[in-house]
């Protein structure tokens, strides 16, 4: 059985996910200009409101770090917890090193990519080890599931790793809606440990 504090670390992992999803969304179906199907979810942290995602990042990054904890003492330790635990750092770095303004957004930006700056650089990489870190870790648990004999557990796992490096692949290739498809991926894969992380503060499993 899990201890007290185990599942509270647990329930910050359960949380992450669903909020930096909720928070992101909202923002993109209200932020004047914005267009998920043109502008990555990270553009969001460029205006005035930007403030208001960059909190969403280092939170969301803050929330998995302690989650990973929880779930290094839950499943005995392993890579999965190792890999969260390095999206989390991510998350924090991609909040702290801004994008630049680029393609309409914020409002008043030219339309085109822009000039990108040396923190907007950092993002991208930032971004970069979040996505492998989280596509790593569900295929990691996949794995984990399959042993098990948690053969549904194990598939769902899998396709939200894939659901992400999918979307992140079609990002950078440029493909039509290539933002979209990343931030589909990425709150599916985020969800997915989300979901593992409740359901291992709930029943207690080690």
């Amino acid at each position: 059985m899990t201890t007290s504090t185990t599942r509270a670390l647990l329930l910050c992992a359960a949380v992450a996910g669903p909020l930096w999803s909720a928070v992101s969304l909202a923002q993109a179906a209200t932020r004047e200009g914005f267009d998920l199907t043109r502008h990555p979810l990270s553009l969001l942290s460029t205006g005035s409101l930007g403030w208001l995602q960059i909190a969403n990042f280092v939170v969301g990054g803050i929330l998995l770090l302690l989650g990973a904890a929880g779930l290094r003492r839950a499943l005995d330790g392993g890579w999965a917890p190792r890999l969260v635990a390095v999206a989390g750092a991510g998350m924090i770095a991609a909040g702290a090193l801004v994008m630049d303004p680029a393609d309409g957004f914020p409002a008043g930006t030219p339309a085109g990519p822009g000039a990108m700056g040396p923190a907007g650089i950092g993002h991208l990489a930032a971004g970069s080890v979040t996505f492998l870190s989280l596509i790593a870790a569900c295929y990691v648990l996949g794995r984990r599931f399959s042993r098990e004999g948690a053969r549904g557990r194990a598939v769902a796992s899998r396709v939200a790793g894939t659901a992400l490096l999918l979307g992140n692949l079609w990002a950078m290739g440029g493909g039509t809606g290539g933002s979209l498809t990343l931030a589909v991926g990425a709150i599916t894969a985020m969800l997915w440990i989300a979901w593992v992380a409740a359901e291992t503060a709930l029943m207690g499993r080690r």
